[in-house]
């Protein structure tokens, strides 16, 4: 028995393993034959970080500018890490699958609701997300792919992300 995808949402972090996952994304696309959704949430700011931004920030379209810059650098980052996963694919079977990838999408949200909201609205049948092992930051990430798990009625392919030694 074989299980078809038509549409992954593949959801990245944009930290350095997140290629990895992208991997099991584009595997899988390849023997189905599914569209690639990807996928970045850069996280809305606190009520405090936008108060402080409004005490320390002169005016609106400055701050305003602030909040753009952060969409603007995922997307070059993004960019980037797909441009470097493909530089590393010789295999043209393989370089085909990058003619999958129908939408690259970034957006300022809550990243659990984002994902689970992106999922329904593209009407996915898989989400293919990372999480990372241990610290602060990737506990937080982790309790996103957490709660993602319980609330998603789709299926959720968990890649557990290893950080390279510097």
């Amino acid at each position: 028995m074989m299980f078809q995808f038509d549409k992954i949402l593949y959801c990245t972090d944009l930290s350095q393993g997140s290629n990895e996952c992208f991997k099991y994304a584009a595997f899988l696309a390849k023997k189905t034959g599914a569209e690639i959704h990807v996928l970045h949430v850069v996280e809305k700011l606190s009520s405090d970080a936008r108060m402080a931004l409004e005490s320390y920030v002169m005016n609106s379209e400055q701050r305003a500018e602030m909040l753009g810059s952060r969409k603007r650098q995922a997307k070059a980052k993004l960019e980037t890490k797909q441009e470097d996963f493909w530089a590393q694919v010789s295999d043209p079977e393989d370089l085909a699958v990058r003619k999958q990838i129908k939408s690259i999408n970034i957006i300022e949200s809550f990243p659990m609701e984002a994902i689970l909201k992106n999922s329904r609205e593209r009407e996915v049948d898989l989400i293919v997300m990372g999480t990372h092992e241990k610290g602060f930051v990737e506990t937080f990430l982790g309790s996103v792919a957490r709660n993602v798990l319980a609330r998603s009625r789709i299926p959720v392919l968990v890649v557990p992300l290893k950080e390279r030694k510097r």
